[in-house]
């Protein structure tokens, strides 16, 4: 691939991760294009916040991401801190603390 159109590609689809807009390349084609994936940190406090701005009992929190009720209260103790769909669930609820108020009963 020419080296402009490599770059000029590398350039929009960076745009468009940056945006949190879905793309269909896998993580390697992605990293060959020298895409950069942005690190998730998340601190005790963060999560807390998360859990927080959302209204959620660290109970109703935990069955929301599916996950223990010792896992969340170990998260924001800073004891543990979550892997893999759990960070990116949490991600999304940083950005949007009502993503997921479809999965709660009423």
């Amino acid at each position: 691939m020419r080296n402009s159109v490599k770059s000029a590609l590398k350039e929009t689809l960076q745009g468009f991760l940056d945006a949190g807009m879905d793309v269909d390349f896998s993580e390697k084609e992605l990293k060959s294009l020298g895409i950069d994936f942005k690190e998730v940190n998340l601190t005790a406090n963060k999560i807390r916040n998360i859990r927080k701005k959302a209204a959620l009992s660290q109970s109703v929190f935990a069955k929301l991401l599916n996950v223990s009720l010792s896992s969340v209260r170990q998260w924001e103790q800073g004891k543990r801190t979550p892997t893999g769909a759990t960070q990116v669930l949490l991600e999304l609820l940083e950005r949007e603390p009502h993503a997921l108020d479809f999965r709660i009963k009423a």
